[in-house]
């Protein structure tokens, strides 16, 4: 048997449940104007906030900073002028086009406009071979350290070519017909955003020192994977979100065949999306790969309570004879504490991920958990606030069809009444 004390947790709990129960019905029953107000300025304040956001995926970002293999990566980053590679592939069309000296020329070109750029590491090519060919033939003197002239382009790069034979030093920057040249640089973990800066910097110098018609010239590398990989995942996270809420609508109309009834049960579940996204623009927290999936998991989590709530709503319209308000109150009553006891349990299930070192998983958990608050205070306030709102225009035998699926067992639903 219970202890009295756990008989009086218990009753403390009931008591606080039934507390908050009644708190949002008269809410709903006496303040349906301010519920309407409040969410019309939090969606004005959010949609000021979305417009902020900024889109930044960062190999490190999340990484624990207090770690060693942190300071490892960023003292690198800083000796060596980056961590992420960035390849350019130029082919000549035409076999020995390489050691061209007008080639040599473009790509010298194109290095400059590379050492321009802070973010960027010193490039390396085959011009560093020829360049320091020509500063050997010459006894080592440093201020021939630069490419040969039309006169000493015949010794000099052949010498190049000798000189290597031995080491295969060009096979990493020319491939064995001469066709193909590639120059490598470093990149510093500057996010996404700047990383397209510099991308389309790099693509304009090419399009202007190499004719497509002479080469073709490509950039490729982890640095651009990253970044490519980023905004394939932004793209995705508008189709997948718009998919699902799609998905779901064709399966409240499959239930409740009502299309009001659909536009009213994804506005509640819509709103918290709204709120988060214009909180990480506030915060200051980024799209990332780490926060992209905290709108498809709160939404798919948040349409569970609109379906629980709605259900109970239509039971309750049969067993009070289509009486609008004492059915949106009894389905309020009976389901607002099943979903207080879920969000608070899913609440606290997705906070325990900010604990967690890594800051993807920090993100991903706040940003859930506070998506989840939200959506349960919008399936107990608008929601039932928006049925009684709309009830003439809803809630009527010819317009409120009997679903497809049988959405509750008719003996559980003769055992209610």
């Amino acid at each position: 048997m219970p202890l009295p004390k756990e008989k009086h947790l218990k009753h403390l709990e009931r008591r606080w449940i039934e507390v908050f129960v009644k708190w949002m019905e008269s809410i709903v029953r006496n303040h349906r104007i301010a519920v309407y107000a409040t969410t019309i300025i939090l969606i004005i304040v959010s949609m000021i906030g979305i417009f902020t956001i900024k889109v930044s995926g960062s190999l490190i970002e999340d990484m624990p900073k207090g770690k060693q293999f942190f300071k490892d990566i960023v003292f690198f980053e800083e000796e060596f002028g980056g961590i992420m590679p960035l390849e350019i592939i130029i082919d000549t069309k035409k076999d020995n086009g390489v050691m061209n000296l007008g080639t040599l020329k473009r790509m010298n070109e194109l290095e400059e406009t590379i050492d321009e750029i802070p973010q960027l590491s010193k490039p390396i090519s085959v011009l560093n071979i020829v360049k320091y060919s020509k500063q050997a033939f010459y006894g080592g003197n440093p201020k021939f350290y630069q490419l040969p002239t039309n006169q000493e382009k015949n010794w000099i790069l052949s010498y190049a070519k000798n000189a290597t034979s031995n080491n295969n030093l060009l096979d990493s920057y020319v491939d064995s017909t001469g066709r193909y040249a590639r120059i490598t640089t470093f990149m510093k973990d500057i996010g996404t955003d700047k990383m397209e800066v510099i991308e389309e910097r790099l693509q304009q110098k090419i399009d202007k020192e190499f004719p497509k018609e002479n080469y073709s010239v490509t950039m490729t590398g982890k640095a651009l994977v990253f970044l490519k990989g980023t905004n394939y995942l932004i793209h995705n996270l508008v189709i997948s979100l718009s998919l699902a809420i799609f998905l779901i609508a064709i399966f409240m109309a499959f239930l409740f065949r009502s299309f009001k009834m659909i536009l009213i049960s994804l506005i509640p579940n819509i709103f918290p999306l709204l709120i988060t996204a214009g909180l990480m623009g506030y915060l200051g927290i980024p799209i990332k790969p780490s926060t992209i999936l905290v709108f498809s998991i709160a939404f798919g989590i948040s349409v569970d309570d609109t379906i629980h709530f709605l259900a109970k709503y239509r039971q309750e319209l049969k067993a009070n004879n289509w009486r609008i308000k004492q059915s949106v109150y009894n389905a309020l009553r009976e389901t607002g504490v099943s979903m207080l006891y879920t969000s608070i349990v899913l609440f606290f299930g997705f906070l325990v991920f900010t604990i967690s070192s890594f800051g993807g998983t920090i993100a991903l958990g706040g940003l859930v958990s506070i998506t989840l608050l939200f959506a349960m205070v919008s399936n107990l306030l608008l929601l039932p606030s928006l049925l009684l709102s709309l009830e003439k225009n809803i809630a009527n035998k010819e317009d409120f069809k009997e679903p497809t699926i049988a959405i509750l067992d008719p003996d559980d639903e003769n055992g209610d009444k």
